[in-house]
Protein backbone atom coordinates (compact mmCIF):
# COMPACT_ATOMS: atom_id res chain seq x y z
CA UNK A 1 0.00 0.00 0.00
CA UNK A 2 1.36 3.62 -0.70
CA UNK A 3 1.68 6.11 1.06
CA UNK A 4 1.00 10.25 0.82
CA UNK A 5 3.43 12.56 0.21
CA UNK A 6 4.65 14.53 2.94
CA UNK A 7 7.30 17.90 2.12
CA UNK A 8 10.29 15.28 3.05
CA UNK A 9 9.50 12.69 0.91
CA UNK A 10 10.83 12.46 -2.72
CA UNK A 11 8.32 13.11 -5.64
CA UNK A 12 9.80 10.07 -7.08
CA UNK A 13 7.41 7.92 -4.43
CA UNK A 14 4.41 8.83 -6.65
CA UNK A 15 2.05 9.46 -3.81
CA UNK A 16 -0.82 12.04 -3.68
CA UNK A 17 0.66 15.32 -2.64
CA UNK A 18 -1.75 16.99 0.12
CA UNK A 19 0.17 19.78 1.73
CA UNK A 20 0.19 23.36 0.47
CA UNK A 21 1.96 26.40 0.72
CA UNK A 22 0.87 30.05 -0.77
CA UNK A 23 -2.00 27.82 -2.45
CA UNK A 24 -0.26 25.16 -4.30
CA UNK A 25 0.87 21.83 -4.00
CA UNK A 26 4.42 21.39 -3.21
CA UNK A 27 6.48 19.69 -5.05
CA UNK A 28 4.36 20.25 -8.12
CA UNK A 29 5.84 21.97 -10.97
CA UNK A 30 2.99 24.26 -13.26
CA UNK A 31 4.24 21.90 -15.98
CA UNK A 32 2.84 19.14 -14.05
CA UNK A 33 -0.36 20.46 -12.88
CA UNK A 34 -1.10 21.55 -16.34
CA UNK A 35 -0.23 18.37 -18.18
CA UNK A 36 -2.41 16.29 -15.60
CA UNK A 37 -5.80 18.47 -16.58
CA UNK A 38 -5.48 18.03 -20.02
CA UNK A 39 -6.40 14.59 -22.10
CA UNK A 40 -9.12 12.89 -20.38
CA UNK A 41 -11.70 10.53 -22.16
CA UNK A 42 -14.83 11.77 -21.20
CA UNK A 43 -16.07 8.10 -19.07
CA UNK A 44 -19.66 9.39 -18.49
CA UNK A 45 -21.73 6.07 -18.52
CA UNK A 46 -25.31 6.95 -19.69
CA UNK A 47 -28.36 4.78 -20.53
CA UNK A 48 -27.97 3.26 -17.35
CA UNK A 49 -31.08 1.47 -16.04
CA UNK A 50 -32.47 1.52 -12.34
CA UNK A 51 -30.79 -1.24 -9.55
CA UNK A 52 -33.52 -3.95 -9.06
CA UNK A 53 -34.32 -2.31 -5.53
CA UNK A 54 -35.16 0.83 -6.46
CA UNK A 55 -38.66 0.48 -6.68
CA UNK A 56 -38.69 -1.03 -3.42
CA UNK A 57 -36.66 1.37 -1.78
CA UNK A 58 -39.19 3.82 -3.36
CA UNK A 59 -42.04 2.38 -1.55
CA UNK A 60 -39.79 2.02 1.77
CA UNK A 61 -39.53 6.05 1.85
CA UNK A 62 -43.08 6.48 1.34
CA UNK A 63 -44.37 4.60 4.18
CA UNK A 64 -41.37 6.47 6.46
CA UNK A 65 -42.70 9.75 4.75
CA UNK A 66 -46.23 8.87 6.38
CA UNK A 67 -45.23 8.10 9.40
CA UNK A 68 -43.26 11.64 9.90
CA UNK A 69 -45.20 13.74 8.40
CA UNK A 70 -43.84 17.17 7.89
CA UNK A 71 -40.28 16.60 9.23
CA UNK A 72 -36.83 16.28 7.58
CA UNK A 73 -35.32 12.52 7.73
CA UNK A 74 -31.54 12.67 7.83
CA UNK A 75 -29.82 9.21 7.47
CA UNK A 76 -26.25 8.72 6.55
CA UNK A 77 -24.41 5.94 4.89
CA UNK A 78 -21.58 6.52 6.94
CA UNK A 79 -17.83 7.26 6.84
CA UNK A 80 -14.53 5.15 6.48
CA UNK A 81 -13.43 4.11 9.98
CA UNK A 82 -9.55 4.14 10.96
CA UNK A 83 -8.01 0.88 11.57
CA UNK A 84 -4.25 2.35 12.39
CA UNK A 85 -2.65 5.18 11.43
CA UNK A 86 -3.47 6.07 7.77
CA UNK A 87 -5.69 2.76 6.56
CA UNK A 88 -8.68 2.77 7.11
CA UNK A 89 -11.55 -1.03 7.54
CA UNK A 90 -13.58 -1.48 4.60
CA UNK A 91 -16.91 0.42 3.96
CA UNK A 92 -19.86 -1.09 5.18
CA UNK A 93 -23.02 1.34 4.86
CA UNK A 94 -25.44 2.17 7.19
CA UNK A 95 -28.64 -0.37 7.71
CA UNK A 96 -30.70 2.39 7.46
CA UNK A 97 -29.28 3.94 4.34
CA UNK A 98 -28.96 0.79 1.99
CA UNK A 99 -32.62 -0.24 3.17
CA UNK A 100 -33.72 3.45 2.12
CA UNK A 101 -31.81 3.71 -1.30
CA UNK A 102 -30.02 0.54 -1.99
CA UNK A 103 -26.85 2.45 -2.43
CA UNK A 104 -23.39 1.68 -0.46
CA UNK A 105 -21.46 4.80 -0.87
CA UNK A 106 -19.65 6.17 2.07
CA UNK A 107 -19.98 9.62 3.36
CA UNK A 108 -23.64 9.78 1.61
CA UNK A 109 -27.06 10.87 2.93
CA UNK A 110 -30.21 10.84 2.19
CA UNK A 111 -32.47 13.29 3.29
CA UNK A 112 -36.35 13.38 3.06
CA UNK A 113 -37.41 16.97 2.91
CA UNK A 114 -40.92 18.33 3.54
CA UNK A 115 -42.99 19.38 0.39
CA UNK A 116 -44.48 23.24 1.65
CA UNK A 117 -47.31 25.09 0.73
CA UNK A 118 -49.32 22.59 2.61
CA UNK A 119 -48.55 19.46 0.33
CA UNK A 120 -48.64 16.09 1.40
CA UNK A 121 -45.37 14.00 1.60
CA UNK A 122 -41.85 14.47 1.40
CA UNK A 123 -39.04 14.83 -1.39
CA UNK A 124 -36.03 12.53 -1.43
CA UNK A 125 -32.29 13.49 -2.23
CA UNK A 126 -28.69 11.83 -1.79
CA UNK A 127 -26.09 13.85 -1.09
CA UNK A 128 -22.79 12.36 -2.48
CA UNK A 129 -19.71 12.89 -3.34
CA UNK A 130 -19.22 14.25 -6.94
CA UNK A 131 -16.78 12.45 -9.35
CA UNK A 132 -13.63 14.24 -8.63
CA UNK A 133 -12.45 17.40 -10.58
CA UNK A 134 -9.71 17.53 -12.41
CA UNK A 135 -9.24 21.47 -13.31
CA UNK A 136 -8.23 21.94 -9.57
CA UNK A 137 -5.81 18.98 -9.13
CA UNK A 138 -8.38 16.66 -6.53
CA UNK A 139 -8.32 14.06 -8.71
CA UNK A 140 -5.01 13.43 -8.15
CA UNK A 141 -4.14 15.50 -5.88
CA UNK A 142 -6.34 14.80 -2.81
CA UNK A 143 -5.91 11.46 -0.80
CA UNK A 144 -9.35 10.36 -1.78
CA UNK A 145 -8.93 11.67 -5.43
CA UNK A 146 -10.28 9.05 -7.66
CA UNK A 147 -6.96 8.31 -9.26
CA UNK A 148 -6.12 6.68 -5.50
CA UNK A 149 -9.59 5.20 -4.72
CA UNK A 150 -11.40 4.70 -8.22
CA UNK A 151 -14.23 5.61 -9.91
CA UNK A 152 -17.14 6.73 -8.41
CA UNK A 153 -20.72 7.64 -10.07
CA UNK A 154 -21.27 11.34 -11.05
CA UNK A 155 -24.28 12.56 -9.84
CA UNK A 156 -26.33 11.86 -13.44
CA UNK A 157 -25.05 8.07 -13.16
CA UNK A 158 -26.37 7.72 -9.57
CA UNK A 159 -29.46 9.28 -9.91
CA UNK A 160 -30.51 7.11 -12.77
CA UNK A 161 -29.35 4.43 -10.94
CA UNK A 162 -31.16 5.15 -7.62
CA UNK A 163 -34.85 7.09 -9.07
CA UNK A 164 -33.28 9.58 -6.49
CA UNK A 165 -32.26 12.99 -7.32
CA UNK A 166 -28.30 13.53 -5.79
CA UNK A 167 -26.17 16.64 -4.96
CA UNK A 168 -22.98 16.72 -3.81
CA UNK A 169 -22.75 16.64 -0.24
CA UNK A 170 -20.52 19.20 0.52
CA UNK A 171 -23.45 21.38 0.52
CA UNK A 172 -25.15 19.65 3.17
CA UNK A 173 -24.17 20.22 6.43
CA UNK A 174 -24.28 24.24 5.87
CA UNK A 175 -27.75 23.35 4.28
CA UNK A 176 -28.50 21.51 7.70
CA UNK A 177 -27.20 24.13 9.61
CA UNK A 178 -29.61 26.63 8.41
CA UNK A 179 -32.53 24.60 8.08
CA UNK A 180 -35.50 25.16 10.23
CA UNK A 181 -38.67 23.04 11.52
CA UNK A 182 -38.74 19.79 12.83
CA UNK A 183 -35.74 17.50 12.09
CA UNK A 184 -35.08 13.79 12.83
CA UNK A 185 -31.27 12.09 12.47
CA UNK A 186 -30.06 8.68 12.31
CA UNK A 187 -27.22 8.78 14.49
CA UNK A 188 -23.99 7.26 14.88
CA UNK A 189 -22.88 6.68 11.56
CA UNK A 190 -21.55 10.28 10.54
CA UNK A 191 -20.63 12.77 12.74
CA UNK A 192 -20.25 15.73 10.92
CA UNK A 193 -23.99 15.75 10.00
CA UNK A 194 -25.30 15.32 13.44
CA UNK A 195 -22.99 18.21 14.43
CA UNK A 196 -24.54 20.52 11.90
CA UNK A 197 -28.07 19.17 13.56
CA UNK A 198 -27.19 19.69 17.12
CA UNK A 199 -29.26 22.35 18.57
CA UNK A 200 -32.25 20.92 15.81
CA UNK A 201 -32.72 17.20 17.43
CA UNK A 202 -33.02 15.11 20.41
CA UNK A 203 -32.00 12.16 20.98
CA UNK A 204 -35.46 10.84 22.20
CA UNK A 205 -36.95 11.83 18.76
CA UNK A 206 -33.74 10.30 16.63
CA UNK A 207 -34.71 7.37 18.74
CA UNK A 208 -38.43 7.20 17.39
CA UNK A 209 -36.53 7.24 13.82
CA UNK A 210 -34.34 4.23 14.27
CA UNK A 211 -36.72 2.06 16.13
CA UNK A 212 -39.47 2.92 12.53
CA UNK A 213 -36.82 1.47 10.43
CA UNK A 214 -35.58 -0.88 12.25
CA UNK A 215 -39.44 -2.60 12.84
CA UNK A 216 -40.06 -1.78 9.00
CA UNK A 217 -37.36 -4.39 8.21
CA UNK A 218 -39.68 -6.94 9.96
CA UNK A 219 -41.41 -8.40 7.31
CA UNK A 220 -39.09 -8.99 4.15
CA UNK A 221 -40.73 -8.42 0.61
CA UNK A 222 -39.67 -10.40 -2.13
CA UNK A 223 -36.83 -9.06 -3.40
CA UNK A 224 -34.95 -9.18 0.25
CA UNK A 225 -35.89 -12.92 0.16
CA UNK A 226 -34.47 -13.88 -2.86
CA UNK A 227 -31.26 -11.71 -1.85
CA UNK A 228 -31.11 -13.98 1.33
CA UNK A 229 -31.86 -17.53 -0.82
CA UNK A 230 -28.86 -16.20 -2.43
CA UNK A 231 -26.82 -15.88 0.49
CA UNK A 232 -27.65 -18.86 2.10
CA UNK A 233 -26.83 -20.68 -0.91
CA UNK A 234 -23.58 -19.38 -1.31
CA UNK A 235 -23.46 -20.23 2.00
CA UNK A 236 -24.20 -23.98 1.35
CA UNK A 237 -21.48 -23.40 -0.82
CA UNK A 238 -18.66 -22.28 1.54
CA UNK A 239 -19.74 -25.36 4.01
CA UNK A 240 -18.87 -27.44 1.36
CA UNK A 241 -15.42 -26.21 0.20
CA UNK A 242 -14.47 -26.58 3.99
CA UNK A 243 -15.15 -30.20 4.53
CA UNK A 244 -13.22 -30.72 1.46
CA UNK A 245 -10.04 -28.92 3.37
CA UNK A 246 -11.05 -30.21 6.42
CA UNK A 247 -7.43 -32.55 6.25
CA UNK A 248 -5.08 -28.94 4.91
CA UNK A 249 -6.91 -27.89 8.59
CA UNK A 250 -5.81 -30.95 10.59
CA UNK A 251 -2.37 -29.88 9.15
CA UNK A 252 -2.81 -26.21 10.05
CA UNK A 253 -5.13 -24.43 12.23
CA UNK A 254 -9.12 -23.36 12.36
CA UNK A 255 -7.59 -20.31 10.28
CA UNK A 256 -7.25 -22.66 7.21
CA UNK A 257 -11.53 -22.91 7.70
CA UNK A 258 -12.26 -19.74 8.38
CA UNK A 259 -9.99 -18.44 5.02
CA UNK A 260 -11.54 -21.12 3.08
CA UNK A 261 -15.32 -19.90 3.96
CA UNK A 262 -13.90 -16.01 3.16
CA UNK A 263 -12.87 -17.23 -0.31
CA UNK A 264 -16.47 -18.47 -1.09
CA UNK A 265 -17.74 -15.18 0.30
CA UNK A 266 -15.59 -12.88 -1.35
CA UNK A 267 -15.78 -14.78 -4.61
CA UNK A 268 -20.05 -14.71 -4.65
CA UNK A 269 -20.74 -11.97 -2.38
CA UNK A 270 -19.85 -8.62 -0.81
CA UNK A 271 -17.77 -10.07 2.56
CA UNK A 272 -18.63 -12.61 5.38
CA UNK A 273 -21.79 -11.12 6.77
CA UNK A 274 -20.36 -11.23 10.62
CA UNK A 275 -17.09 -12.92 12.07
CA UNK A 276 -16.64 -16.78 11.14
CA UNK A 277 -17.08 -18.94 14.23
CA UNK A 278 -14.81 -21.96 13.49
CA UNK A 279 -14.41 -23.49 16.37
CA UNK A 280 -12.95 -26.95 17.11
CA UNK A 281 -12.89 -29.38 19.66
CA UNK A 282 -13.52 -27.30 23.31
CA UNK A 283 -13.53 -24.27 21.30
CA UNK A 284 -16.81 -24.97 20.18
CA UNK A 285 -18.46 -24.21 23.90
CA UNK A 286 -17.49 -20.52 23.40
CA UNK A 287 -20.24 -19.18 22.04
CA UNK A 288 -18.64 -16.51 20.33
CA UNK A 289 -15.10 -17.87 19.22
CA UNK A 290 -13.51 -15.91 16.13
CA UNK A 291 -10.01 -16.19 17.31
CA UNK A 292 -10.17 -19.29 15.10
CA UNK A 293 -6.17 -19.64 16.48
CA UNK A 294 -7.10 -23.35 17.53
CA UNK A 295 -6.00 -27.12 16.50
CA UNK A 296 -7.96 -28.98 14.21
CA UNK A 297 -7.94 -32.57 15.60
CA UNK A 298 -9.43 -35.80 13.97
CA UNK A 299 -12.33 -37.32 16.30
CA UNK A 300 -13.33 -33.83 17.67
CA UNK A 301 -16.14 -31.84 16.65
CA UNK A 302 -16.22 -28.48 14.54
CA UNK A 303 -18.99 -26.40 14.92
CA UNK A 304 -18.95 -24.02 12.03
CA UNK A 305 -21.00 -20.86 12.09
CA UNK A 306 -20.83 -18.78 8.93
CA UNK A 307 -22.50 -16.64 6.58
CA UNK A 308 -22.00 -14.89 2.95
CA UNK A 309 -23.39 -11.31 2.61
CA UNK A 310 -24.78 -10.69 -0.86
CA UNK A 311 -23.48 -7.77 -2.80
CA UNK A 312 -26.69 -5.84 -1.87
CA UNK A 313 -25.74 -6.72 2.00
CA UNK A 314 -28.22 -9.49 2.94
CA UNK A 315 -26.70 -11.93 4.88
CA UNK A 316 -27.01 -16.07 5.62
CA UNK A 317 -26.41 -17.01 9.27
CA UNK A 318 -26.04 -21.20 9.14
CA UNK A 319 -24.26 -23.31 11.56
CA UNK A 320 -23.27 -27.21 11.49
CA UNK A 321 -22.02 -29.15 13.84
CA UNK A 322 -19.31 -31.64 11.99
CA UNK A 323 -17.41 -34.64 13.18
CA UNK A 324 -13.94 -33.84 11.71
CA UNK A 325 -13.07 -37.32 10.84
CA UNK A 326 -16.50 -37.36 9.30
CA UNK A 327 -18.06 -39.73 12.00
CA UNK A 328 -19.77 -38.83 15.22
CA UNK A 329 -19.05 -40.86 18.56
CA UNK A 330 -21.31 -42.52 20.57
CA UNK A 331 -21.53 -39.52 23.02
CA UNK A 332 -21.00 -36.71 20.38
CA UNK A 333 -23.71 -38.31 18.30
CA UNK A 334 -26.06 -38.20 21.62
CA UNK A 335 -25.48 -34.87 22.02
CA UNK A 336 -26.07 -34.33 18.59
CA UNK A 337 -28.90 -35.91 17.94
CA UNK A 338 -30.64 -34.31 21.03
CA UNK A 339 -30.14 -30.49 19.66
CA UNK A 340 -31.35 -32.23 15.78
CA UNK A 341 -34.39 -32.85 17.77
CA UNK A 342 -34.71 -29.77 19.73
CA UNK A 343 -34.04 -28.11 16.23
CA UNK A 344 -36.92 -29.77 14.68
CA UNK A 345 -39.48 -29.08 17.44
CA UNK A 346 -38.48 -25.12 17.00
CA UNK A 347 -38.90 -25.17 13.50
CA UNK A 348 -41.88 -27.04 13.67
CA UNK A 349 -43.20 -24.10 15.51
CA UNK A 350 -42.38 -21.38 13.65
CA UNK A 351 -45.97 -20.47 11.41
CA UNK A 352 -48.08 -17.06 10.99
CA UNK A 353 -50.37 -16.32 13.96
CA UNK A 354 -47.73 -17.91 16.53
CA UNK A 355 -45.94 -15.91 19.33
CA UNK A 356 -42.08 -14.51 18.32
CA UNK A 357 -41.17 -16.91 21.48
CA UNK A 358 -42.71 -20.59 20.73
CA UNK A 359 -39.90 -21.37 18.84
CA UNK A 360 -37.78 -21.07 21.85
CA UNK A 361 -40.11 -22.67 23.92
CA UNK A 362 -40.70 -25.72 22.44
CA UNK A 363 -36.74 -26.02 21.73
CA UNK A 364 -36.05 -25.33 25.45
CA UNK A 365 -38.65 -27.87 26.81
CA UNK A 366 -36.85 -30.95 24.78
CA UNK A 367 -33.66 -29.80 25.37
CA UNK A 368 -34.27 -29.40 29.41
CA UNK A 369 -36.27 -32.91 29.03
CA UNK A 370 -32.99 -34.65 27.49
CA UNK A 371 -30.94 -33.32 30.71
CA UNK A 372 -33.54 -34.38 32.90
CA UNK A 373 -33.33 -37.94 30.94
CA UNK A 374 -29.43 -37.89 31.38
CA UNK A 375 -29.55 -37.29 34.93
CA UNK A 376 -27.79 -34.15 35.06
CA UNK A 377 -30.35 -31.64 36.47
CA UNK A 378 -33.33 -32.80 38.76
CA UNK A 379 -36.99 -32.90 36.90
CA UNK A 380 -39.63 -32.65 36.33
CA UNK A 381 -39.26 -30.79 33.02
CA UNK A 382 -41.97 -27.98 33.93
CA UNK A 383 -39.64 -27.51 37.27
CA UNK A 384 -36.37 -26.87 35.27
CA UNK A 385 -37.82 -24.55 32.75
CA UNK A 386 -39.36 -22.37 35.07
CA UNK A 387 -36.43 -22.00 37.16
CA UNK A 388 -34.45 -21.85 33.54
CA UNK A 389 -31.92 -24.53 34.90
CA UNK A 390 -31.23 -25.80 31.48
CA UNK A 391 -29.64 -22.61 30.68
CA UNK A 392 -26.46 -23.34 32.56
CA UNK A 393 -26.03 -25.87 28.92
CA UNK A 394 -28.27 -24.42 26.37
CA UNK A 395 -26.84 -20.62 27.24
CA UNK A 396 -28.34 -18.70 24.61
CA UNK A 397 -32.02 -17.71 22.45
CA UNK A 398 -33.09 -20.52 20.45
CA UNK A 399 -33.00 -17.60 17.27
CA UNK A 400 -33.00 -13.79 16.07
CA UNK A 401 -34.32 -11.77 12.79
CA UNK A 402 -32.16 -11.94 9.74
CA UNK A 403 -31.88 -9.21 7.38
CA UNK A 404 -29.65 -6.88 6.30
CA UNK A 405 -28.05 -7.08 9.63
CA UNK A 406 -27.38 -10.90 11.13
CA UNK A 407 -29.67 -9.77 14.09
CA UNK A 408 -31.44 -7.69 12.16
CA UNK A 409 -34.32 -5.88 13.95
CA UNK A 410 -32.55 -5.33 16.99
CA UNK A 411 -33.32 -1.54 17.57
CA UNK A 412 -37.37 -2.71 17.15
CA UNK A 413 -39.49 -2.31 20.23
CA UNK A 414 -40.07 -5.72 22.46
CA UNK A 415 -43.91 -6.12 21.93
CA UNK A 416 -43.50 -5.82 17.78
CA UNK A 417 -40.59 -8.17 18.20
CA UNK A 418 -39.78 -10.01 21.00
CA UNK A 419 -42.79 -10.28 22.31
CA UNK A 420 -44.81 -10.12 19.00
CA UNK A 421 -46.35 -12.44 16.42
CA UNK A 422 -44.64 -14.15 13.45
CA UNK A 423 -46.43 -12.40 10.15
CA UNK A 424 -45.16 -14.47 6.57
CA UNK A 425 -42.25 -12.32 4.92
CA UNK A 426 -40.55 -12.72 8.44
CA UNK A 427 -36.88 -14.41 8.10
CA UNK A 428 -35.56 -15.38 11.24
CA UNK A 429 -33.31 -18.51 12.54
CA UNK A 430 -33.69 -21.22 14.83
CA UNK A 431 -30.71 -22.35 16.53
CA UNK A 432 -30.94 -24.63 19.65
CA UNK A 433 -27.26 -25.80 20.85
CA UNK A 434 -25.89 -27.73 24.11
CA UNK A 435 -22.42 -26.70 25.33
CA UNK A 436 -20.44 -28.63 27.86
CA UNK A 437 -17.70 -26.62 29.18
CA UNK A 438 -14.31 -28.69 29.27
CA UNK A 439 -14.09 -27.98 33.16
CA UNK A 440 -17.74 -28.48 34.33
CA UNK A 441 -17.73 -30.90 36.81
CA UNK A 442 -21.46 -30.92 37.11
CA UNK A 443 -21.92 -33.62 33.65
CA UNK A 444 -19.64 -36.73 33.20
CA UNK A 445 -16.55 -36.50 31.82
CA UNK A 446 -17.11 -37.61 28.69
CA UNK A 447 -19.13 -34.94 27.99
CA UNK A 448 -17.05 -32.25 28.88
CA UNK A 449 -15.46 -30.44 25.65
CA UNK A 450 -18.20 -30.85 23.50
CA UNK A 451 -20.00 -27.75 22.12
CA UNK A 452 -23.34 -28.98 19.42
CA UNK A 453 -25.26 -25.59 17.81
CA UNK A 454 -27.23 -26.74 14.44
CA UNK A 455 -29.05 -23.24 13.29
CA UNK A 456 -31.18 -22.89 9.37
CA UNK A 457 -32.53 -19.92 8.41
CA UNK A 458 -36.81 -20.21 8.42
CA UNK A 459 -38.66 -18.00 6.01
CA UNK A 460 -42.43 -17.63 7.50
CA UNK A 461 -44.86 -18.26 4.76
CA UNK A 462 -48.76 -17.93 4.60
CA UNK A 463 -48.83 -22.31 6.04
CA UNK A 464 -46.25 -22.47 7.87
CA UNK A 465 -42.92 -21.77 7.21
CA UNK A 466 -39.84 -22.99 4.29
CA UNK A 467 -36.07 -23.86 5.22
CA UNK A 468 -34.07 -21.39 3.35
CA UNK A 469 -31.42 -23.60 4.25
CA UNK A 470 -32.44 -26.95 3.63
CA UNK A 471 -29.79 -27.83 1.32
CA UNK A 472 -27.04 -28.70 4.11
CA UNK A 473 -27.99 -31.93 6.08
CA UNK A 474 -29.42 -32.11 9.53
CA UNK A 475 -29.45 -35.68 10.62
CA UNK A 476 -26.34 -37.04 12.04
CA UNK A 477 -26.44 -39.91 9.33
CA UNK A 478 -26.64 -37.47 6.47
CA UNK A 479 -23.98 -35.45 7.56
CA UNK A 480 -21.74 -38.01 7.86
CA UNK A 481 -23.43 -39.16 4.64
CA UNK A 482 -22.85 -36.02 3.15
CA UNK A 483 -19.20 -35.59 3.99
CA UNK A 484 -18.09 -39.15 3.11
CA UNK A 485 -19.11 -38.19 -0.59
CA UNK A 486 -17.04 -34.17 -0.50
CA UNK A 487 -14.37 -35.91 0.89
CA UNK A 488 -14.23 -38.86 -1.62
CA UNK A 489 -14.68 -36.40 -4.28
CA UNK A 490 -17.90 -37.53 -5.17
CA UNK A 491 -19.81 -34.08 -4.83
Amino acid sequence: MTDELTPETPETDEQPIKQRKNGLYLGVSDELAANMKEGWADTELRDLEPIEQAPNAARRREALSRRFPGERLVIPAGNLKTRSNDTEYAFRASTEYVYLTGDQTDDSVLVLEPRGNGADGHDATIYRLPRSNRENGEFWLNGMGELWVGRRHSLAEAEALLGVPCRDVRELADQLREATGPVRVVRGHDAGIEAALTDKVTAERDEELRVYLSEARLVKDAFEVGELQKAVDSTVRGFEDVVKVLDKAEATSERYIEGTFFLRARVEGNDIGYGSICAAGPHATTLHWVRNDGPVRSGDLLLLDAGVETHTLYTADVTRTLPINGRYTDIQRKIYDAVYESQEAGIAAVKPGAAFRDFHDASQRVLAAKLVEWGLVEGPVERVLELGLQRRWTLHGTGHMLGLDVHDCAAARTDTYVDGTLEPGMVLTVEPGLYFQADDLTVPEEYRGIGVRIEDDILVTEDGNRNLSAALPRRSEDVEAWMSRLIGGEA
